[in-house]
C-alpha cells in the first residue's frame, strides 16, 4: 500500500489549486481528505444537492468539512434543467455529470479531481466521458489505487464508519433506462430503501422502478431469509408509500445485481 499513497502524494503535491467533486461516498471523502491534509490553503471541495443526491450523503459532507475545517460550496449542479438527462437515456451518467463539471468550472481556476479508482474503469461509467472533456483528473486512478486501496487508506486516517460505507450510486441510478427520471418518484425510491434497510438490516438494498413495476433488490444472504409473508406484508407497505403518492406499481423481489437498471448497456472507452 505504500507505492500507491507514495505516488498519490506525488501527484497531489504537483497541482497548485484543487477542486475536489465530493459525493459523499468513500472515494471522495477520502480524497478530499488526503487533498485537504496537503493542500489546506489551496483545496476547495465542491459539493452538489439535487433530488438524486441522498440527504445523507450531503450531511456527510458537511460533517467533515466541519471536523476538518474544510472550504466547503455547495452548489446546485442543474442536472434537472436538462432535458437530456431528464430523459434518462443509457448513457444519462454522461449529462449528470456534464452538469456537474460545468457547474464547478466557472466558480474555480483550480484543476477539478474526481474520487473515481481503479475499479470504476471495469464497469460501464459514460461520466468519464464528461470528465474527459472537462480534463478531470483522477488521482486514484493515477496512482492505481482500486477501491480496496481507498477503504484501506480510509482507514489509515481515521475515518471510521467511512471507510466502510457501501457503494450508493445516485437514486437516478434506479430508474430502468428510459423511464424518465422524476424528482418525486427518487424521494419514494430513498424511502423505500430506508424503510427496508430499518426492517432487514441487509447488505445491500435497491429500489428499481421498472416498466413492469418496483422491484426491490437484496443481497443473496438476506433474500434467501425473506420468507413469503415478509415479502407480502413489505411488498403491501411499499405498494402503500407509492400509492399515496400517486404512482401504481406492482411489488417485488429480486436478487441484486450491478446496474441492472440499464436496459441496454453498452461499452465506452475511456
Amino acid at each position: 500500500m505504500n507505492a500507491p499513497v507514495d505516488a498519490l502524494s506525488r501527484i497531489v503535491d504537483q497541482l497548485p489549486e484543487v477542486a475536489v467533486a465530493v459525493s459523499g461516498g468513500v472515494d471522495s471523502l477520502t480524497l478530499a481528505t488526503v487533498i485537504h491534509s496537503r493542500h489546506v490553503v489551496r483545496s476547495t471541495m465542491f459539493h452538489a444537492v439535487s433530488p438524486a443526491v441522498p440527504e445523507e450523503a450531503t450531511e456527510r459532507v458537511r460533517i467533515l468539512a466541519k471536523k476538518h475545517d474544510w472550504l466547503l460550496r455547495i452548489i446546485d449542479a442543474g442536472e434537472f434543467a436538462d432535458r437530456e438527462y431528464r430523459a434518462n437515456p443509457v448513457n444519462r451518467c454522461f449529462y449528470c455529470k456534464t452538469n456537474l463539471y460545468g457547474a464547478i468550472a466557472p466558480l474555480t481556476k483550480a484543476q477539478i479531481v474526481s474520487g473515481t479508482n481503479l475499479d470504476d474503469l471495469g464497469e460501464y461509467r459514460p461520466g468519464l466521458q464528461a470528465a474527459k472533456h472537462h480534463a478531470v483528473r483522477h488521482p486514484f486512478v493515477e496512482a492505481g489505487i482500486d477501491k480496496a486501496g481507498v477503504r484501506l487508506l480510509a482507514r489509515h486516517l481515521g475515518l471510521g464508519e467511512i471507510s466502510e460505507l457501501p457503494a450508493a450510486p445516485c437514486l437516478s441510478s434506479r430508474i430502468e433506462t428510459g423511464i424518465a427520471i422524476d424528482p418525486s418518484i427518487l424521494k419514494l425510491v430513498h424511502q423505500t430503501e430506508k424503510v427496508v434497510a430499518a426492517r432487514l438490516h441487509p447488505q445491500t438494498v435497491r429500489c428499481r422502478v421498472r416498466v413492469n413495476g418496483i422491484v426491490i433488490e437484496l443481497d443473496k444472504g438476506t433474500l434467501d431469509l425473506l420468507d413469503q409473508l415478509q415479502r407480502d406484508e413489505l411488498a403491501r407497505h411499499v405498494a402503500t408509500l407509492f400509492h399515496d403518492a400517486g404512482f401504481d406499481y406492482r411489488v417485488s423481489f429480486a436478487p441484486y445485481r450491478v446496474g441492472s437498471a440499464f436496459v441496454h448497456p453498452v461499452h465506452m472507452n475511456v
